[in-house]
Parts: structure tokens; C-alpha cells; sequence
């Protein structure tokens, strides 16, 4: 599956992106899915729950998806 997320403020972090897609359940369980499953940002492996995700960043969390950041139109 591939989703463009539209973001309105200046980046998302990778924890908030895996609540807000419902990949997690909650922000707590980032840390140990990040720990326990691969998920690539820009094509490089990645763990950090709060690796900032900024508009034009793609992220693949294999048997899930693929999904692009992008900016909002007209957001600041």
C-alpha cells in the first residue's frame, strides 16, 4: 500500500506517524516496535521513535507500506 500523509506543521516523528497510520496502538509501543521490526526512512534502516520525518521523506515498514510526507498546500 502506498499513502501520502499530509502534514501542517514542519515534520512528524516516526512515532507519531506509526499511531496515526494504527500501525501501533499507542505512542508507548514506538520503542519496542521500532526494536523488533525493520522500518526504513529514505531507503536506510531507522529505530528512532523520534527520527523528525520532514515534507519529501518516505517511509517503508515492509508488509504494511509505503508512505510519502508532504506538505499541505498553503500551511506555513
Amino acid at each position: 500500500m502506498k499513502k501520502e500523509i499530509f502534514i501542517d506543521r514542519p515534520y512528524i516523528t516516526l512515532g507519531q506517524l506509526l499511531k496515526e497510520e494504527s500501525v501501533i496502538d499507542s505512542g508507548g509501543q514506538a520503542k519496542w516496535y521500532l526494536k523488533e521490526h525493520v522500518v526504513n526512512v529514505n531507503d536506510e534502516p531507522d529505530n528512532r521513535r523520534g527520527r523528525k520525518l520532514y515534507a519529501g521523506d518516505h517511509v517503508e515498514i515492509p508488509k504494511v507500506g509505503l508512505f510519502f510526507i508532504r506538505s499541505k498546500q498553503g500551511s506555513k
